[in-house]
């Protein structure tokens, strides 16, 4: 077509204005998209304690949790409020103690004690950010079918509706790959994660080391789960609020061959203490029975206290190693699809573990304690564009987080959160946020008047801890006559807990201190 020198013009004046608003259409775009509220990964991880390379862990191999702590704060002196994983997901995930929450067992719903509650990542849906959950987030029977249904704006999917390699095939109960197992289960229906018959039948292994895939067992499914997640949301001008949950280190211990081959079983080091606390009370401690519920343990020790052989105990420290390492390969796969579909800019990633477990100290396997082994968790905030790593040495709680995830998004802090913030931890300032962190763990529960609540207050170098009678809450009116047995521990000289210092004159007035912290915490809580 022809075109004059006035056309030629015109239409090349058409052509830039074109490039123009083309260009300037970009770029607010990409304005628009830099200016949305930060997006939010939320990782879960059962039963880990701070036994990672970040922490300080000289064996341990956890290379992906370790870069992401070089740009994250590290709170060194974490702790949860409950050491069991629903009761502390309740707390985290609310902001909330668990006598405010109303959760202190695995059979207790949440919304039927607490109607009007309001989790996290609830809040953060009403603020206009797409929510999901995938794997162990609550703990499935405190929450509805669909893990809490009104947290979420993209409905839960169960993990049994996973679907595994054809060559592996679904895991018995949801766990285990071996063929020797399957075939002994062979008449009962595998496609099920809770077969509470199968668990009695005793013949159930503490772990399993066989050669298979990461996406054999379901923490390889979730990481796959999470990276589409990623990819959906990278589309979208919403900010997400996304939570993976892992489930290993939990019992029982199966992970792939690899990641046990990472580690010499001879070169592992055994609990140094490994009986009770001189004068300790007997109600601080328990049976272990968690772990003695596996065929290969059951029988082993017929003692009120596990005592396991050491060659029994360095392979399961060699299990709970070959785990921590599995599930940080499957927290570096999404963070890499994170990086990758460029929201890692403008993403603030929490990672936490719900509560510690103890390896053989005190002759104590899993949780369910005041001690310092089961109540101390890992946790690690990177804020969005967060490029220094810091440590902060502060006490911190899980309670903490919900305040400071709505501080860092740049959302009103709810009112009523049993927590603080630590926004300005993640700035690298080190100034205490709190004195002191709280936990506590029940005994005797549902049984009335002989019920027993256990609370430990942990500051900088001590831990004191009261057990309460009279089915004691902090909520309720305090009575030092209800007092049944106490505990006071010195981390400076006593790292172990080999010595319940309470009785000791020298200590006298640190007991009257802690006591007293203590008391006045039981007032601020007391609705009257």
């Amino acid at each position: 077509m022809y075109l004059n020198k006035n056309m030629k013009k015109v239409y090349f004046l058409a052509i830039l204005t074109t490039v123009f608003l083309l260009t300037h259409s970009i770029e607010l775009c990409a304005q628009q998209k830099s200016n949305k509220k930060p997006n939010i990964l939320f990782f879960a991880i059962d039963d880990l304690k701070p036994l990672l390379g970040c922490y300080g862990n000289k064996m341990v191999h956890s290379p992906n949790i370790d870069k992401l702590a070089e740009y994250s704060t590290i709170y060194y002196a974490n702790y949860c409020q409950q050491a069991i994983c629903g009761p502390t997901r309740a707390s985290i995930l609310t902001g909330l103690r668990p006598d405010k929450t109303k959760i202190w067992v695995l059979n207790a719903v949440i919304r039927e004690k607490n109607p009007t509650i309001l989790t996290l990542p609830q809040y953060f849906k009403q603020n206009g950010y797409t929510t999901a959950a995938i794997g162990k987030i609550f703990h499935k029977s405190n929450v509805d079918k669909l893990h809490d249904s009104v947290s979420w704006t993209k409905p839960y999917r169960s993990e049994s509706k996973y679907e595994y390699p054809e060559k592996y095939g679904y895991p018995l109960l949801g766990q285990y790959q071996s063929e020797i197992l399957k075939k002994e289960f062979q008449n009962k229906d595998n496609n099920t994660n809770d077969d509470e018959e199968s668990k009695k039948s005793g013949k159930l292994t503490s772990s399993e080391c066989i050669d298979v895939e990461d996406d054999a067992y379901v923490d390889g499914q979730i990481a796959i789960e999470a990276i589409e997640d990623l990819k959906q949301f990278s589309t979208s001008d919403k900010p997400f609020f996304l939570a993976v949950g892992f489930h290993k280190p939990h019992l029982p211990f199966v992970a792939p061959k690899k990641y046990w081959d990472l580690y010499d079983r001879n070169k592992m080091d055994l609990a140094t203490w490994q009986q009770p606390s001189i004068d300790g009370p007997k109600i601080a401690y328990h049976n272990s029975n968690e772990l003695r519920s596996y065929t290969d343990i059951k029988s082993m020790s017929d003692e009120p206290m596990l005592k396991l052989d050491s060659n029994k105990q360095k392979e399961l420290i060699h299990a709970y190693y070959a785990c921590v390492s599995y599930t940080d390969a499957q927290i570096g796969k999404v963070l890499d699809e994170l990086k990758k579909q460029g929201l890692d800019k403008n993403t603030i990633i929490v990672l936490w573990g719900d509560h510690g477990w103890h390896l053989g100290d005190h002759s104590l396997w899993h949780k369910h304690t005041n001690f310092e082994q089961a109540t101390r968790a890992p946790l690690i905030i990177s804020a969005a564009g967060q490029t220094k790593g810091y440590v902060y040495n502060g006490q911190t709680e899980h309670v903490d987080v919900f305040p400071t995830l709505c501080e860092l998004s740049g959302l009103t802090i709810p009112n009523g959160l049993d927590g603080v913030s630590l926004a300005k931890t993640t700035r690298g300032d080190k100034k205490a946020v709190k004195e002191y962190s709280i936990s506590q763990w029940p005994k005797n529960l549902n049984k009335g008047e002989n019920a027993i609540m256990g609370y430990t207050i942990r500051t900088e170098r001590y831990r004191y801890t009261e057990w309460v009678g009279k089915d004691f809450r902090t909520t309720k009116h305090f009575n030092k006559e209800d007092i049944t047995d106490a505990e006071l521990y010195d981390y400076k000289i006593d790292p172990n807990e080999t010595h319940n210092y309470l009785n000791n004159q020298a200590y006298k007035s640190v007991r009257d201190d802690m006591s007293k912290k203590l008391h006045d915490f039981y007032l601020s809580q007391e609705i009257k």
